[in-house]
């Protein structure tokens, strides 16, 4: 075997520790690309800032290409097999950017499939209970979880993904990266707009998707890295400075119910971890 075939076959970890650049590839939908973090970067219509985790993840190892495709709005399909529509025209699907020499790609999917920030935002109480209506009871009326349902029609589409990824770039360490606690037990009204009930059945919906995430990653080849316990404390009820995830009503240059510029540091800083 070749010294250049040799260290093909070594694990993505060993090759991290070498002084060898790898080629990263990032891929996945608002919560990868971070949507109103300045400063934004690539394409107008994905709302990709320059300081998401990927990019400073790539500053955190040894690259010797990165490339980032990740969009806001990106559904599964968007990975696979439809062009996304933007503002800006539409976009290529986002596993073309993946080839037999990569080695590392990282995607964050699946919050757009399930409809999880129109679900949140339609949690909305500007007034304390009774007055109003919670959306946990709508959402689960007739003893049905709707969004519970989604995720365990969605799954099975994440898996495909995962696959596809693995086949598209064999030799590539492909990492799922999750989605975080957006909120503390119980919730803060006053703080977020949202009962403490819808609070609660929003990470729990938050929740069960990350662990469908991280089984479908685990059958298909890929790692789930989990962010939740990094965010804890650092959810929409933090203080301003503190917060990694935004809250319904936004305190920082951030979309609501997105990470921030500190959370995507955290999260990368997960990731490299991750590797070494």
């Amino acid at each position: 075997m070749s010294c250049s075939a040799a260290t093909e076959a070594q694990p993505l970890e060993q090759r991290l520790e070498q002084p060898t650049p790898i080629d990263y590839v990032a891929l996945g939908d608002s919560a990868a690309a971070g949507p109103l973090i300045p400063d934004s970067a690539g394409t107008p219509g994905c709302l990709r800032s320059n300081s998401n985790y990927p990019h400073v993840l790539s500053g955190l190892i040894e690259t010797a290409s990165f490339v980032d495709v990740s969009c806001s709005s990106a559904r599964s399909e968007h990975v696979t097999s439809v062009e996304q529509p933007t503002g800006s025209g539409p976009v290529p699907l986002q596993i073309d950017a993946l080839s037999p020499e990569t080695d590392l790609v990282t995607i964050t999917i699946g919050g757009n499939d399930v409809e999880l920030v129109s679900t949140a935002r339609n949690c909305i109480n500007f007034s304390a209970e009774p007055v109003g209506v919670s959306c946990a009871d709508t959402l689960t009326a007739g003893g049905t979880d709707i969004v519970a349902e989604a995720i365990d029609a969605a799954a099975p589409r994440w898996g495909e993904v995962f696959a596809a990824i693995g086949e598209r770039a064999p030799n590539a360490e492909v990492l799922v990266v999750g989605y975080g606690t957006y909120v503390q037990p119980g919730g803060c009204y006053g703080t977020q707009p949202v009962w403490a009930r819808d609070a609660d059945y929003l990470q729990a919906s938050v929740d069960k998707m990350n662990d469908a995430l991280a089984r479908e990653a685990e059958e298909h080849g890929a790692r789930f890295v989990d962010v939740r316990e990094i965010s804890i404390g650092h959810d929409g009820c933090a203080e301003p400075a503190e917060r990694y995830l935004e809250g319904v009503i936004p305190a920082n240059p951030a979309a609501p119910l997105h990470p921030t510029a500190a959370g995507m540091a955290a999260f990368a800083q997960e990731i490299a971890a991750s590797l070494n």
